[in-house]
């Protein structure tokens, strides 16, 4: 066989991020998408004008597009489980058997289902049934996030559970303790959170595009400001539910909090905050920093004083507890890094938010002359994808050297059979898959939304508001 000098391990690590992170992509954005989709329908059928089944239908369109290469990425993501984890799979079966079933049997089924019946019945049901399948398909993809979740959160923190003495694989001794880790209840409002902020910048992003090359800018701005709107309240659940995820954080997994903040010693009390870090990983040593007083404190504690444990205190409780042959150290500048610009991402958009509802508001919508604006919201509709990844790499490479937290590592649940020369191949081609996926994903999703409201077959001239209209008199 052929012999490249490459192992398993780290070829097998790089496909998972790489399947995971794509598959990633398209699960938030159609999750929000949906979300915005059918509060669309609901102004629809509440205020009967067309404008908005229009809107429905034409921001419908790149929902089913992301649902369908979801589902593509999906089953790719589910086969290199098989082909390069098998150990982990052996191992984690009894425990992920029974929410990926209810995922895939209930949550999925109902999701595909009811989006068949939305595509194919707009004129065969009333218009609020016809809303109500929409809401559905939100139900069932809502759903369906909550029970993957729900696996990723035993990773994390394992309950409910006793390890087999004959097979050393893990068993399921409560499945209400698996739905009541409070891991999940942490994590599944700010995942969910990001998604609604992913759906509702592409619209607001996509919108403030064709507000930028002035085609039909009333049908734009109205979706702008519906997605803005959705896309401000989401970033304000994400920051909350991020700070209490991070309070949990703080307890649980005090060495992946400490890796964020790059903190090797034990801060002084109150704990002052790194902005700006450079870190010199071999050394443990921090080469430069720019530092906020008191600030770390606050965000830990939410107070003015308290001392955060750093990771060489941290490290030593990590070998007391689970042994001295494993490296605890994790990639600091990584999640130093990753961790910012997450955070400072839900800032950015939500202050561009605030800008594009200020600029288009009705009394004085002057968002067509705020080309700057225009232009930084169209950027934003690629902020989403770049925030959630950050929040990916927080997640799942704070959790190093484990794949399941305290009971497996890492390096032991790769499949056994599987060669390098096998992974480097399939990485190849999933590579040039994802590539082709998105290449075909970004010119649809463009040719639909160049076309405008026209290509639904809609011959109303969105080009200039009524200029007798109420709203253009207050202007």
């Amino acid at each position: 066989m052929l012999n490249l000098g490459l192992s398993v391990l780290p070829l097998a690590r790089f496909q998972f991020a790489m399947t995971t992170i794509f598959h990633f992509f398209f699960v938030p954005m159609s999750i929000g998408l949906v979300l915005v989709v059918a509060i669309m329908e609901t102004l629809y059928v509440i205020k009967k004008d067309p404008m908005y089944k229009t809107m429905t239908k034409f921001w419908g369109r790149i929902f089913l597009l992301s649902f369908a290469v979801g589902v593509v990425t999906g089953l790719i993501q589910e086969f290199q489980f098989g082909m390069n984890w098998s150990e982990y799979s052996r191992f984690m079966g009894d425990i992920f058997g029974a929410p990926l079933a209810i995922e895939a049997l209930l949550a999925f089924f109902m999701e595909s289902t009811f989006i068949g019946v939305w595509m194919f019945t707009w004129d065969k049901l009333k218009p609020a049934w016809h809303a109500l399948m929409i809401w559905l398909v939100f139900l069932g993809s809502s759903i369906s996030a909550l029970w993957i979740l729900a696996a990723n959160s035993f990773m994390q923190h394992p309950v409910g559970y006793k390890i087999n003495a004959a097979t050393g694989h893990v068993q399921m001794t409560s499945f209400s303790a698996l739905i009541k880790n409070q891991q999940l209840w942490y994590e599944f409002p700010h995942v969910i959170f990001g998604a609604f902020i992913t759906g509702a910048f592409i619209v607001a992003g996509l919108s403030a595009i064709m507000l930028f090359r002035n085609k039909s800018p009333k049908f734009f701005r109205k979706s702008m400001r519906i997605g803005l709107i959705i896309g401000l309240f989401a970033c304000v659940g994400s920051f909350l539910s991020g700070d209490m995820q991070t309070q949990y954080l703080i307890k649980e997994q005090p060495m992946k909090f400490a890796a964020t903040e790059g903190i090797y010693k034990n801060t002084d009390n109150p704990a002052p905050w790194t902005v700006f870090q450079i870190t010199n990983e071999k050394d443990h040593k921090e080469e430069f920093k720019i530092e906020v007083p008191y600030m770390l404190s606050v965000l830990s504690y939410h107070k003015l004083s308290g001392s955060v444990t750093g990771m060489d205190q941290t490290n030593k409780a990590l070998h007391k507890k689970f042994g001295k042959n494993m490296n605890y150290n994790l990639p600091v500048n990584t999640l130093f890094f990753a961790f910012r610009i997450m955070s400072a991402g839900f800032g950015a958009l939500a202050g561009l938010a605030i800008l594009g509802l200020w600029f288009s508001r009705k009394k004085k919508d002057t968002i067509l002359k705020q080309k700057w604006l225009t232009l930084l919201l169209g950027i934003a509709t690629f902020g989403p994808f770049i925030i959630n990844s950050c929040g990916w790499l927080v997640t799942e490479l704070g959790r190093d050297p484990w794949v399941v937290y305290g009971l497996l590592p890492i390096a032991a649940a790769v499949s056994p059979s599987t060669s390098a020369t096998s992974v480097l191949f399939t990485n190849i081609v999933y590579f040039l898959l994802f590539t082709t996926l998105g290449f075909f994903m970004i010119m649809y999703a463009k040719h639909f939304l160049f076309e405008g409201p026209e290509g639904l077959g809609d011959k109303t001239n969105y080009d200039f508001e009524d200029p007798f209209s109420k709203e253009a008199f207050e202007k």
